[in-house]
């Protein structure tokens, strides 16, 4: 009976010591944002609250992702190259500039300077490779102005995938990578050198066909771009 019972003993406190790593381990596995169809929270209507500035979404913001915001995730992913399956996962949130709260604030600081860099970057360089640096830098700077316009999205992502609001989102240039000449052109306007002289439009007059851009006052030309307000 004593042999047995030391047995029992043994067995329980090897599980109470494999439950014991197994909850650890649970707890330190990193967990991945990730809303979906029948979620619900601050994460949800943070999502609907951007696609509907955006013109994504016609819906309701009550922080419920039902059929009009999975299709409204749908249609954004669409347009921005992402993989369409209506779920907003890591890259869908990234792109749409909503991050983790999980993570620490200063790496998720240090994570959203270099991710708003580099978005910044792929579509300067979508948009101005080839123009000199002033005008890449000054397309940059129209980034930066309309972040800080009441009319126009509140982030760097938010104001790039506004829908039909560069060329270079709407037919995927935005993918390629940028050079460094289109990094640096990124930092120096997210540092706050504007060019562009506070322009929240920019067009090329040789290509330009929407009659109402052209009633915009102008600020500067810089190679092929006249810059506007």
């Amino acid at each position: 009976m004593l042999k047995n019972k030391k047995i029992w003993i043994g067995t329980i406190a090897f599980l109470l010591v494999a439950l014991g790593i197994f909850v650890l381990s649970m707890k330190t596995q990193p967990v991945e944002a990730l809303s979906k169809y029948g979620s619900r929270g601050n994460e949800v209507t943070q999502i609907q609250t951007k696609l509907k500035r955006w013109g994504y979404y016609n819906g309701n913001v009550d922080g419920i992702y039902g059929n009009q915001t999975v299709s409204a995730v749908k249609y954004f992913q669409r347009k921005n190259g992402l993989k369409v399956d209506g779920i907003a996962g890591p890259a869908t949130l990234k792109a749409m500039g909503i991050y983790n709260s999980s993570s620490s604030s200063s790496s998720s600081g240090t994570s959203s300077n270099s991710n708003n860099v580099n978005l910044l970057a792929r579509l300067i360089y979508g948009e101005a490779r080839g123009e000199p640096y002033t005008g890449q830098v000054a397309v940059g700077a129209v980034v930066m102005n309309r972040v800080k316009s009441s009319s126009f999205p509140n982030s760097i992502s938010g104001v790039i995938y506004q829908s039909g609001a560069f060329d270079a989102v709407s037919d995927g240039q935005i993918n390629l990578s940028p050079d460094s000449t289109a990094k640096k052109a990124a930092q120096d306007a997210i540092n706050g050198w504007d060019p562009s002289y506070g322009a929240i439009y920019y067009f090329n007059p040789s290509t330009a066909t929407n009659k109402w851009i052209w009633s915009r006052p102008m600020t500067i030309t810089i190679g092929r771009h006249r810059f506007c307000k």
